[in-house]
C-alpha cells in the first residue's frame, strides 16, 4: 500500500510497521508510568511534611496499628528501655559501609506493650562473631522521634525474619510478630526513629520518603517520550520514497 504525499510516496513495509506499532505504545506507556510515579512521590512528600508538622502523638495512645496512616508522625513516649534484649538489623549500608540498625525494645508506661526504638546505625566488625557495643546509660526516660515502617529488602530469603540466638540478636528482616515471640511481650508493628539530639543513640540520618525525587521521574518520562518521537520520525522517514 502506498499513499502519495506531494512528490513522495508513503510506502510502509510490513516489518518496520509491525515493529513501530509494537514499540510506540510501549514507549508511551513507560513515559506515562514515570509521570504517574512522579505524582505519587509528590503526594508522599507532601504527606510526610504535613505529618511532621502536625501535632505530636503521646504514646501509649489508641492510635491503632495502621503503619501507613501513622508513618512520619511525630511521637513522644515515656517508659523504660529493655537493654538486655536488643536486635541488630543486619546488612544496613551507610556511606558504602556495612553495619546494623540498633533496635531496642521500649516498654511504654502504663501498658504491657513495647515499641522498637531505632537508635541508629553502627558499623559491623570484620569478624562477624564480634558484635558492637550497644549499651544504654539511661533506662527510664522519655523518647521522641518519628514513626516509620521497618527497613525492607529487595529479595526476602526464607527464614530471614527469624532472629538469631543470644543477645543482642541479629535479624535480616523485621517481623514484629516473630520478634515479640522471642521477647515474650507484645510489640507495635512499627519503629520509632530516635531524634538526633537525644542521648543513647548512634548514627542517625533518617531518609525522607524516597531516594528518587519527583523531578527525576519527570526526566525519565521526557526520555521515553523523546524516544517515541524519534521512533516516529525514523519510521516516516524510512517509509517515504520518491516515486
Amino acid at each position: 500500500m502506498a499513499i502519495k504525499i506531494g512528490g513522495h510516496l508513503l510506502r510502509p513495509q510490513w516489518g518496520p510497521t509491525i515493529a513501530y506499532l509494537c514499540l510506540l505504545p510501549l514507549l508511551l506507556a513507560l513515559g506515562s508510568w514515570q509521570l504517574g510515579r512522579s505524582e505519587q512521590k509528590r503526594v508522599l512528600i507532601e504527606q510526610e511534611q504535613q505529618r511532621l508538622a502536625g501535632e505530636v502523638l503521646h504514646l501509649p495512645a489508641a492510635i491503632g496499628d495502621d503503619v501507613g496512616a501513622l508513618r512520619y508522625r511525630r511521637v513522644e513516649a515515656t517508659g523504660q528501655y529493655d537493654p538486655a534484649h536488643q536486635f541488630l538489623l543486619d546488612n544496613q549500608i551507610s556511606e558504602g559501609k556495612a553495619g546494623y540498625y540498633v533496635l531496642t525494645p521500649f516498654v511504654m508506661q502504663g501498658v504491657e506493650k513495647a515499641v522498637l526504638i531505632n537508635r541508629g546505625w553502627v558499623p559491623s566488625n570484620p569478624d562477624r562473631l564480634v558484635l558492637p557495643d550497644v549499651q544504654i546509660k539511661t533506662l527510664q526516660t522519655t523518647v521522641t522521634g518519628r514513626i516509620n515502617h521497618f527497613p525492607g529488602v529487595g529479595i526476602k530469603l526464607a527464614g530471614a525474619e527469624i532472629p538469631g540466638d543470644g543477645w543482642p540478636s541479629r535479624v535480616q528482616v523485621v517481623d514484629s510478630g516473630m520478634l515479640a515471640k522471642k521477647l515474650g511481650y507484645a510489640l507495635s508493628p512499627f519503629q520509632i526513629e530516635l531524634d538526633k539530639d537525644l542521648a543513647d543513640g548512634f548514627k542517625r540520618e533518617w531518609q525522607t520518603t524516597t531516594l528518587m525525587p519527583p523531578e527525576q521521574h519527570i526526566a525519565y518520562a521526557v526520555q521515553w517520550f523523546g524516544l517515541a518521537l524519534t521512533l516516529t520520525i525514523l519510521f516516516f522517514w524510512y517509509s517515504f520514497k520518491k516515486p
